[in-house]
């Protein structure tokens, strides 16, 4: 089975990708997209030529090797993507080989965490439309972080009987440090998840967005909000 988890950036993906990696018999994807965005849109992130040097460039590779056939021993393939990294030429078709899944979050707390990485962000870049488009086209469960943080213990059973899974205590800790399976950018970006032994509790502190920015968490709002009317409770 291979789950296709589609969230944007600063959400809680990689906590969710080592809570799936504690399970046995699984096999995690760090977003394998990641070197393709990178090449095709010139941008410069921390670690890019690292990135593109540990991933195909071309996305039709990418996908060959999502969908080739898995190492003896693993019954579950999770794959951690980004929204954002399914640019427009990117197929959709192999969506329709995997299970989707859609971790959700609201923007004011995207927005005012991604501000602190990259002072402007844009709509494309916070992966709001994207999210949106990809699940009217291929449905499945939705989580929002919030929830998760809330009561993990409640919404991961929930998520797993939604996909089909049967529940395993295992995702609710696990064990730091890094990785083989971590992305080469994991330097950059992973620090507190390497600390970490299970999910982190929830902050109910509201977020502080940078007042040059609240028009962008209005407009990724109603995204947002179709997204989190079909999470799991």
């Amino acid at each position: 089975m291979r789950v296709a988890m589609w969230s944007g950036p600063r959400n809680i993906s990689t906590a969710m990708m080592r809570s799936f990696g504690a399970r046995p018999g699984t096999a995690v994807v760090d977003e394998p997209l990641y070197a393709h965005y990178l090449s095709s849109t010139g941008l410069d992130h921390p670690g890019r030529a690292a990135i593109l040097a540990s991933q195909p460039s071309d996305w039709r590779a990418a996908i060959d090797d999502l969908l080739a056939p898995p190492p003896p021993g693993v019954t579950l393939q999770y794959q951690k993507h980004m929204t954002h990294h399914l640019l427009p030429q990117i197929g959709l078709d192999w969506l329709g080989s995997v299970t989707n899944a859609y971790l959700v979050r609201h923007p004011a707390s995207v927005v005012a965490s991604y501000s602190k990485v990259r002072g402007e962000p844009t709509l494309d870049d916070l992966g709001f439309p994207q999210q949106v488009s990809i699940f009217r086209r291929y449905p499945g469960p939705v989580v929002d972080a919030a929830d998760v943080l809330r009561a993990p213990d409640a919404v991961l059973p929930e998520l797993c009987a939604a996909l089909g899974l049967p529940w395993d205590p295992a995702m609710l800790s696990w064990a730091p440090g890094r990785r083989d399976t971590d992305g080469v950018w994991a330097p950059h970006w992973y620090a507190a998840v390497e600390a970490s032994t299970g999910f982190a509790p929830y902050d109910p502190t509201p977020p502080s967005v940078p007042p040059r920015l609240a028009g962008l968490v209005e407009e990724a709002l109603p995204l947002y909000l179709e997204m989190a009317g079909h999470r799991i409770r």
